[in-house]
């Protein structure tokens, strides 16, 4: 009977998941209420001025809600995407160690339930014949039956060690959802890497082309005596600088095609949808910012170190478990005899019950320092949260500043490139009518040159930013508007990766 009552008594705090951790508060958010205002963050673009006429509009979804087919347009850019999700070799590898901490998370589990193992065995063993019985120095025993043992979790050591598993195992799973939304951002960054270094060469290209024939018709005149030969070298020095833009260029364009094979896990196909150029993208620009406290929901790598926080909160109360006694069971149940055949005759049962307890008494201080250790893991998954928001909110606040700039930087920049091109040409004109000296047209040339080039790279910066506010922003995990978002664990099928398990099946029982 008193076995029974206090086996009753073990289960019902089995059941209630009694532990000995802190209670869990969320440090608060170590950042103001509101993203900056004034100034550059007062001049973000709306409907009516994102980037030109026909922009899109984001229609005051948050960007956690904009699946990633609709804030990218361009097809040949939503293929390389889809691609790099079953091909990327990190994304693969976070998966990978997802699925492994969902593993130990059950072997963790797996402490708070009684084990059973059936047994059988036979000894043999040899008296000397003086200490023997009945002259008989041999003697044999067989037994087979049912071992079992339980640890009863009396004081909550192993829900909290289960407890600190499944934190881990969900941080994981945080982890793995910022990769394949850090995955797609960096296919689309590199994407538009590509179509800015092809917007370069042509330029460059034609720079190459006017540059060879302004030298070859100087270098005419020279021969025909009716040029000078500084006129030949300043015009040689820019047919020179634009061949040497050339081939860097070409060694960047090559080096950026194999950064963004690398992404994608696999050569780009041959038959890949046809693109758009840099200037068409029309990404969305007008996606409301939010509050910083929303980043706490949308950002996976805020809810990761959280888990991380929580893991460590449930380690403080194994550690403090780790004062108290142990309680456990052991016993047997089966046949014992002295030869095989009777093992099963009647007669032969045998069983063992052997309760046992274990209070620590002296450990040299291992347990109070075990305690010590786990508290500052927790202060020191405190900081790192606190840090995780406050690199969160900065990359917010950089996006929203660099938003509110580019277009005004841009419409600049083409008013600038159009004057030094406009420059040129009359510069080229006042030459050809012997008013001024062919150094006015190199200057012209060069500054084109380079006001063509600025341009170019400031509308690439502007789409790398707003991808990056899309990302940060918390946008990049689901496919299409309107999907339901996938649990953080949720199966996935990359390429060779297994599929782990959804969290509900993770976490039963």
């Amino acid at each position: 009977m008193q076995k029974h009552s206090l086996i009753a008594v073990a289960v019902a705090f089995v059941a209630a998941g009694c532990t000995m951790a802190p209670k869990y508060e969320r440090p608060a958010a170590p950042v103001t209420s509101t993203f900056p205002t004034g100034g550059v963050y007062d001049t973000q673009p709306g409907t009516t001025q994102a980037g030109g006429a026909g922009a899109r509009s984001a229609n005051g979804l948050a960007a956690a809600d904009i699946g990633w087919r609709d804030f990218f347009i361009d097809p040949r850019m939503q293929q390389l995407i889809d691609i790099a999700l079953k091909n990327n070799r990190d994304l693969r590898v976070s998966v990978l160690n997802m699925q492994a901490s969902q593993a130990q998370f059950r072997i963790v589990r797996a402490g708070l339930f009684p084990t059973l193992d059936a047994a059988a065995s036979q000894s043999k063993q040899r008296t000397p014949k003086d200490l023997s019985v009945f002259g008989n120095t041999i003697s044999n025993s067989y037994s087979v039956g049912l071992n079992a043992s339980w640890e009863i979790d009396f004081f909550g050591r192993i829900q909290s060690l289960k407890d600190q598993a499944l934190a881990q195992y969900l941080a994981t799973a945080q982890a793995r959802k910022a990769a394949e939304i850090a995955l797609v951002s960096q296919v689309a960054n590199q994407y538009l890497t590509v179509l800015e270094l092809d917007d370069l060469l042509k330029v460059t290209q034609g720079t190459l082309k006017t540059a060879q024939e302004s030298y070859r018709i100087t270098k005419l005149q020279f021969d025909n005596g009716t040029g000078s030969e500084l006129d030949v070298r300043q015009a040689q020095t820019v047919v020179e600088q634009a061949e040497a833009n050339l081939h860097a260029q070409e060694r960047l364009r090559a080096q950026a095609e194999n950064a963004l094979v690398l992404l994608v896990g696999e050569p780009l196909p041959a038959g890949l949808a046809p693109g758009l150029t840099l200037n068409d993208q029309n990404l969305l620009t007008d996606i409301p910012a939010g509050l910083p406290s929303d980043l706490l929901t949308r950002r996976p790598d805020i809810m990761e170190a959280e888990e991380n926080l929580l893991a460590a909160n449930a380690n403080i109360g194994a550690a403090r478990a780790a004062f108290f006694p142990k309680v456990s069971l052991t016993g047997s149940f089966g046949t014992l005899s002295p030869t095989l055949g009777g093992l099963f005759k009647p007669g032969s049962a045998a069983w063992s019950f052997a309760p046992s307890i274990t209070l620590p008494i002296f450990e040299g201080g291992q347990n109070m320092a075990n305690l010590d250790l786990a508290n500052i893991q927790k202060n020191v998954q405190i900081a790192t949260y606190e840090k995780a928001i406050q690199t969160a909110f900065r990359e917010v606040a950089d996006g929203l500043a660099a938003r509110g700039t580019y277009d005004q930087q841009i419409q600049s920049l083409e008013r600038n490139a159009f004057a030094e091109q406009r420059r040129l040409d009359l510069s080229n004109l006042r030459y050809t009518s012997g008013v001024d000296s062919y150094l006015a047209v190199l200057t012209a040339q060069t500054a084109s040159y380079s006001a063509q080039q600025s341009l170019i790279t400031a509308r690439m910066e502007r789409l790398q930013n707003l991808v990056t506010l899309y990302q940060a922003l918390g946008g990049g995990w689901i496919e299409h508007s309107g999907d339901q978002p996938r649990p953080a664990d949720a199966p996935v099928d990359y390429g060779a990766a297994s599929a782990p398990a959804a969290a509900s099946a993770a976490t039963a029982g």
